[in-house]
């Protein structure tokens, strides 16, 4: 008589687990493989951020200037003499003004501009790219251009038509106001039609079926910007005023081609600051101290900038 082989069969509990155990052994393996490609971000971060943060805070306190070994800490007195300086204080009202004023005015430019082209007109494709092409050169390029047109000579562009009008050449670029001016006006000029398409592809984004329900009820123009397409408009605003203050609190370079930071200290930024004090003058401590006041501004003004638009976003939302 053949002996009966009998077969061990596993618990059904333990069936029941051993799908658990795999789906779980498998989230955990893609978890860890997730991490690996984050790994790569936290090393260009720590070295290319934290490191010479953490330097720049170390050299703030010390008397450094880029050639010594051993720099000699000497406290808060590099902290001290921005504050007495006329050229650092020029520098951070100017710096602020502008980030402000170019935020404020390219967002009322924009917007508009955005609904306008938006509409269905002859041409519109050729006049989207007329005003998105002053973002496409360098700011740099722009403001040597622009340094050409708002020269104060009577040989400078503006100045030669209204010459031939009998009126007396405009000190552009050589008077400290209207200097100041001239560079937010450029930087208006050179930054709304960029934003405008920022919003003008949010716009394209949004539901049609509320607008032309709204134009069922008898919603006017007026009433339909400001009960729908400014309330669905405020994420688009906010990412729009954060680059602008961003850029506008770290710009450099047109006012730099434009007046060099004159006449005087009138146009003169905070960055255009911190470079000639650590590489042209070589106080590299001062520099530094003046870097991390930077930082810390520009962090508590991006603070209240994104706590507003949220506060705007939740009473239109």
């Amino acid at each position: 008589m053949a002996n009966a082989t009998t077969v061990e069969r596993p618990a059904p509990g333990r069936i029941r687990a051993l799908p658990g155990v795999r789906s779980r052994f498998r989230r955990g393996r893609e978890g860890y493989a997730a991490y690996w490609f984050v790994v790569p971000i936290i090393i260009v971060f720590v070295v290319l951020y934290l490191i010479p943060m953490a330097q720049s805070l170390y050299y703030s306190f010390t008397d450094y200037n880029g050639y010594v070994s051993s720099p000699t800490f000497i406290g808060i007195k590099n902290y001290i003499s921005i504050w007495r300086d006329p050229s650092m204080l020029s520098a951070l009202g100017f710096t602020l003004g502008y980030a402000v004023l170019t935020t404020l005015i390219v967002t009322v430019l924009a917007i508009p501009l955005a609904l306008v082209l938006n509409r269905r007109f002859f041409g519109r494709g050729f006049v989207r790219s007329v005003f998105f092409f002053p973002a496409v050169p360098s700011v740099a390029i722009l403001g040597l251009v622009w340094t050409f047109i708002l020269s104060p000579l009577g040989s400078g562009v503006i100045n030669s038509v209204i010459g031939h009008l009998g009126i007396a050449p405009v000190p552009w670029l050589s008077d400290e106001t209207l200097a100041q001016v001239s560079v937010i006006m450029v930087a208006v000029w050179a930054q709304t039609g960029w934003h405008a398409m920022l919003y003008l592809a949010y716009l394209q984004s949004l539901p049609a079926d509320v607008f032309e329900a709204a134009k069922i009820d008898g919603a006017n123009r007026w009433q339909e910007f400001r009960m729908l397409t400014l309330p669905l408009l405020m994420p688009a605003v906010s990412v729009s005023t954060l680059l602008l203050l961003t850029n506008g609190l770290k710009v450099y370079d047109l006012p730099f081609t434009l007046t060099k930071g004159g006449p005087g200290f009138a146009t003169r930024t905070l960055t255009q600051s911190i470079i000639e004090n650590g590489i042209a003058q070589s106080d590299i401590g001062k520099a530094s101290a003046l870097s991390v006041l930077f930082l810390i501004a520009v962090g508590l003004i991006i603070v209240v900038q994104l706590a507003v638009s949220r506060r705007l976003q939740e009473r239109y939302s």
